[in-house]
């Protein structure tokens, strides 16, 4: 018993001790590896990236928030833990409903480590709600984000048009909804025009192309009514007619919508937007062109009570002309109508022999007041009178060109002769004239007094200013 607690448990047999023994030596640990924080995360992500690549989580979304890049930032979240996650805009639009706080729902996605934070999130590429579908959340999320905006108010709602002239219809164009609704009209023989829409109705896209359709058709002038229809179908089939793009169309579209979408059980969003909901497209049909029959069957009554009352009426008369016939007062009556109608075409004829001999007599007695006006026509006088004055205006023309020749002959013959007779022409010969410095006395010799004063000269083209400084005076003929 003793050699069982030779060594205590406490002791531990030092080196020296043990290599004195003849024991082995205690072994060597392994050398220590310092890691990086960048290291340790880079290892960190490589192991979850290989063990996580693709889980499945269930939680709770709550700090739900979407970037207007489209991304959906949250956290999910149990009893006793939470995780950040993160879906991408491509993820995001593929979903059927919208991701809020408080909502259960079961993801499927990667698990990433973000080295610079030090975080661990969830990558989700797939999302769906725990208890109710996706499409059945995604439907309700919307009815009750567009009821809070008033888009199923019974205000906002339009009366239809008592009698539509053209109606639009969107719709596919090779559905039976659209040969629903032409079969109806044409029973009903509406006299509507129909502007017919194709569009996609189910798949992808369509919500787009029909929301786009309802807005040309809103555009052509004269659509007094816009149809909206399409056959039944399950959730997933009607499902274009539950997009918010669908729903805002309708109420923004000009005339009032009517939605026949599905079987009478089937309820979309459409049916709630629009201004009044169809069981069917053939009750849609129906619906419109109600005021036309409602109208026919009003002017069918009104056709039998008319035909009734008359009938009636001229029953009545019949009776009483019956009884008046019968008097013993109106004995011969038909007799002397005859007479009174033999006198009546003779007064007649009478007057009209009268009333066309004294239209034939005004003929003749215009015609001579015709005549005689004719002959004092004052026109003709005018004419005349017109005629001698043109005659003496081309005589007085003639005097008066004869008498201006003259006068221009004789007015040149005393031009020239004043042109002869005067000093200019005797300038023209080199003579000049000599006149006092004011111009005013023609100077005819030469006087001692000149000397020293100024004198102009005029010559046959322009004058000369000069100083007399010598004369020299000419002797008479009688001195000589």
């Amino acid at each position: 018993m003793t050699d069982l607690f030779d060594l205590p448990f406490e002791d531990e047999p030092d080196d020296e001790a043990a290599r004195a023994a003849g024991g082995d030596a205690s072994p060597e640990l392994p050398p220590r590896h310092v890691y990086t924080i960048s290291e340790l995360a880079h290892e960190i992500e490589v192991v979850l990236a290989d063990r996580f690549f693709d889980i499945w989580l269930e939680g709770e979304v709550s700090n739900c928030r979407r970037a207007q890049s489209g991304h959906c930032y949250f956290t999910l979240k149990d009893d006793g833990a939470s995780l950040r996650g993160v879906m991408f805009a491509s993820a995001v639009r593929r979903l059927r409903f919208r991701i809020e706080d408080g909502l259960r729902v079961l993801v499927r996605g990667r698990l990433t480590f973000y080295g610079a934070r030090g975080d661990c999130q969830v990558v989700c590429d797939h999302m769906e709600p725990q208890g109710a579908g996706a499409l059945q959340l995604a439907f309700e999320q919307l009815k009750r984000r567009l009821d809070g905006e008033g888009l199923f108010a019974l205000a906002r709602k339009r009366r239809l048009p008592l009698l539509p002239r053209r109606v639009g219809v969107v719709t596919s164009i090779d559905g039976a909804a659209l040969r629903d609704i032409v079969k109806v009209l044409r029973l009903r023989h509406a006299p509507v025009h129909l502007v017919v829409a194709a569009t996609r109705v189910q798949g992808e896209g369509a919500a787009a192309d029909i929301a786009r359709r309802l807005a040309q058709v809103g555009r052509v002038t004269g659509v007094d009514v816009i149809i909206v229809a399409r056959g039944g179908g399950s959730i997933e089939d009607l499902w274009a007619f539950n997009e918010e793009v669908v729903a805002r169309a309708m109420a923004a579209a000009p005339v009032p919508v009517v939605a026949g979408i599905g079987h009478e059980t089937d309820v979309t969003i459409a049916d709630f937007v629009a201004d009044l909901r169809a069981a069917t497209p053939s009750n849609a049909a129906e619906l419109v062109v109600a005021g036309h029959r409602e109208l026919a069957e009003r002017i069918e009554r009104l056709d039998r009570r008319a035909q009734h009352v008359v009938a009636t009426a001229l029953a009545r008369r019949r009776v009483a002309l019956l009884r008046l016939e019968q008097r013993p007062g109106l004995a011969g009556l038909a007799g002397r109508l005859a007479s009174r109608r033999a006198t009546v075409g003779a007064l007649g004829r009478r007057l009209t022999e009268a009333v066309r001999l004294n239209v034939a007599a005004a003929r003749r007695r215009s015609a001579e007041w015709d005549r005689r006006l004719a002959a004092c026509d004052q026109r003709r006088r005018l004419r005349r009178a017109h005629e001698r004055l043109v005659a003496c205006d081309r005589r007085t023309l003639a005097a008066v060109r004869g008498g201006l020749a003259a006068r221009r002959a004789a007015l040149a013959g005393r031009a020239g002769q004043l042109g002869a007779l005067s000093p200019l022409a005797v300038l023209g010969r080199g003579y000049a004239l000599c006149w006092d410095a004011p111009h005013e006395r023609l100077l005819r010799e030469a006087t001692p007094d000149l000397v020293g004063t100024r004198v102009h000269v005029t010559l046959e083209r322009g004058g000369l200013e000069c100083d007399v400084r010598a004369v020299e005076v000419a002797r008479r003929r009688g001195d000589e």
